[in-house]
């Protein structure tokens, strides 16, 4: 196996399948997607905000009406806005981690 693997090297050493590339975005294009990002990020997590208010208002309805239903709904939508907003930011952060690192 070493001597393949030996092989492989002293073929790709001589000759790089992979061209030197570094990939970037134009000026222009570069502004406009991060300011895309960040509203859609912003609009995101307001929407993630107002998801877990709804939710609390019927876990609060739900508890007072007895309608166990209408709250065990609204503990879901609580931890389904917890998880929407965490994975926004999350995905916001890495694209323009990615972007930033392309820049460099």
């Amino acid at each position: 196996m070493s001597q393949l693997l030996d092989t492989a090297y002293t073929i790709l050493a001589a000759d790089p399948p992979v061209p030197a590339y570094t990939p970037t975005l134009p000026g222009p294009l570069g502004k406009a997607s991060s300011t895309i990002l960040g509203w859609a990020a912003g609009t995101g997590l307001a929407l993630a905000t107002l998801g877990g208010l709804a939710g609390w208002g019927c876990v609060a309805i739900g508890h007072n009406t007895e309608r166990a239903g209408l709250a065990a709904r609204g503990k879901q939508a609580i931890i389904w806005s917890l998880v929407s907003g965490g994975g926004i930011g999350v995905t916001a952060a890495l694209v323009m981690a990615f972007y930033d690192m392309t820049k460099s």
